[in-house]
């Protein structure tokens, strides 16, 4: 039996859990209303609560350590700046009260008196670091104060056990970042991690007595490994070897229990330690990702997010240190029977240099079907075995998807993710076309391609460099010009998007001859570009240029331009009205029984 789209996009899913201060209730995000919401649910298991009721995306949500308080950060249509709230005996508490400005949350203090974020407040720009109270004196919260004015992208990573220290992280671009040890009395920063070229460090966790940090980083290796950091010293202990990346750490408050995720072949496997970094026998979790990792007060339980190819996102609930896994939260599949979810098959195919490139490759019945490529964004990100809905309905109408990590994906080591930095770009591109090559040898004659931020570059870039191999297009919030798109998108990240690309001081003239906008004469694939008005990274005026310029050389575009959305769609009514267009687009165009259709059309959402 097959199903509308429209199912498939009502698949709900709930993550980001959190523990109340009491251990009695799990919080968590899911969008069951159409967008993200905070919700809770008794720990035991039970009937759900939703706590916020936003029109608006909620993107984190945190309860306070000691009270009956939620701190979680909401932005309006997409456009990235986001407002921290205080949820306080069910009254709604704008803290932040500056929504041309983007604050990213830090949590609470240890004792709940306080709050740290970064916020772009001092000029637009730069990250500076705040704490603010929230019991300012008339029972409202105080304002704002400044404790860091540093120039730069900055989060705050974590608080020290007493609430007299943050650690800061400094980001240099996607790959390469710096700790600070932030002394909240003196105000002076501590550099912690110096290093040579690039490096990460991130899932940063203080011990309790403050002597250390636990943490991943590829700073001495070529894969992100769990480590022990000493504060005194900056010594780095290792406990995983230099073979996969480790994504994903905790350590229980008090010290006891330490749980990491590592990376292999895109699925997650799960480890326990100690306190003190012992391995520890580890609980068996269904096969899948895992991540989103928060203990309960007492140590005792640990919540995770689970999620798989066939297995739509849900909260779950482990006993420490040897109990059975359960699922806390339910999340409904729109009445789709699980086992009709097929799971990709990992492969790897050569490309122009040798190279061998990873794939995930998902099959219906039937081994010249039609095949949508997936080329997915960052560029420093993996394609991964997660649930998809717009995957699996694919495969239900007889499409074969194809989601290749080119080269300059992450989740292979330093050294792949940094082939296609700046001169290099144009060699993930031919990885692309390697892959459609590989395609077409199994026997797949019709392919689209498909991909949304630098996804979208990438399918703009096949498309004008490698005409010939594609059936059609789908660009969803993609970059069209590499020079425009560092001129305008958001000030704060266009050093960090340097870093990868190249600069518009040194690089322009490569950056222009890469672009696929000065090539859109080449394209001779029918094309459908998606995109946000209020996108703050890739902005709307790409996918104008794009248009335009396919447009104005006979080239058959379509163009759906959603009002109220970002950087991607978030609404639920927006998917239900992009994704059942995107498949008649596929459908025209890739299905031998259809006539294609040349032309252009114009769809504006509000």
């Amino acid at each position: 039996m097959s199903y509308e789209f429209g199912r498939y996009l009502k698949i709900r899913s709930a993550y980001g859990a959190g523990w109340s201060p009491d251990g009695h209730r799990v919080s968590f995000l899911t969008d069951i209303t159409g967008v993200p919401q905070v919700w809770e649910v008794p720990a035991g298991g039970g009937w759900p609560d939703q706590l916020t009721f936003h029109e608006e995306r909620v993107t984190g949500a945190r309860y306070s350590p000691v009270e009956e308080r939620l701190l979680y950060s909401v932005d309006a249509g997409g456009n990235e700046r986001m407002q921290l709230f205080l949820l306080d005996g069910g009254e709604e508490r704008d803290l932040t009260r500056d929504p041309g400005s983007i604050h990213y949350s830090g949590g609470f203090s240890p004792d709940g008196r306080r709050v740290a974020y970064t916020a772009t407040r001092r000029n637009g720009t730069d990250f500076d670091v705040y704490v603010q109270d929230l019991d300012g004196g008339d029972g409202e919260p105080g304002e704002p104060g400044l404790v860091w004015e540093v120039a730069g992208y900055h989060t705050v990573a974590d608080w020290g056990p007493d609430g007299s220290f943050l650690i800061v992280s400094r980001h240099r671009s996607n790959l390469d970042n710096d700790l600070y040890l932030l002394d909240l009395a003196t105000g002076k920063p501590r550099l912690l991690t110096p290093h040579e070229g690039s490096a990460r460090s991130l899932g940063v966790n203080v011990t309790p007595e403050a002597g250390s940090l636990y943490l991943a980083t590829d700073q001495d290796g070529d894969f992100l490994r769990l480590a022990r950091l000493d504060l005194s010293t900056l010594d780095l202990e290792y406990l995983t070897p230099d073979d996969h990346d480790v994504e994903s750490v905790e350590l229980s408050r008090d010290g006891r229990y330490l749980v990491a995720a590592r990376n292999v072949e895109g699925y997650s496997d799960f480890m326990l330690f100690s306190g003190r970094g012992r391995r520890m026998p580890t609980p068996e979790t269904p096969t899948g990702i895992i991540g989103g990792f928060s203990f309960s007060p007492d140590s005792r339980r640990l919540a995770f997010t689970l999620t798989g190819p066939d297995r739509n996102p849900d909260v779950w609930v482990l006993d420490l240190p040897a109990g059975e896994p359960r699922r806390l939260t339910r999340s409904s599949t729109a009445g789709i029977p699980r086992s009709t979810f097929r799971r990709p098959g990992v492969v790897r195919y050569p490309s122009f240099d040798g190279l061998q490139i990873p794939a995930l490759f998902y099959e219906p019945q039937g081994r010249d079907a039609p095949v949508v490529v997936s080329v997915h964004g960052g560029p420093e990100s993996q394609s991964r075995p997660l649930f998809a809905p717009v995957t699996q309905y694919l495969l239900d109408r007889g499409y074969a998807v194809f989601a290749p990590n080119v080269r300059g994906s992450t989740g292979y080591g330093k050294r792949y993710t940094h082939l296609d930095d700046v001169r290099l770009r144009m060699d993930s591109v031919k990885d692309l076309a390697c892959g459609a090559e590989w395609l077409r040898e199994r026997g797949h004659e019709r392919i689209a391609v498909m991909g949304g931020s630098y996804g979208g570059f990438m399918v703009l870039a096949a498309l004008t460099e490698y005409p010939e191999l594609w059936s059609a297009g789908v660009d969803i919030v993609g970059i069209a010009n590499l020079v425009t798109f560092l001129e305008n998108t958001g000030s704060y990240r266009r050093a960090l998007r340097e870093a990868e690309y190249g600069s518009l001081e040194r690089d322009r003239e490569f950056l222009e001859s890469i672009s696929p906008i000065h090539k859109a004469d080449l394209i001779q694939a029918p094309l459908l570009v998606i995109h946000g008005k209020n996108d703050p990274r890739v902005p709307v005026d790409e996918a104008e240029q794009i248009v335009e310029k396919v447009r104005a050389t006979g080239g058959a575009v379509e163009y759906l331009l959603y009002k109220d959305e970002g950087h991607g769609l978030a609404k639920l009514k927006n998917r239900l009205d992009a994704y059942p267009r995107i498949t008649a687009f596929l459908d025209r165009h890739l299905k031998p029984e259809n006539d294609v259709e040349n032309g252009i059309r114009y769809h504006v959402k509000s």
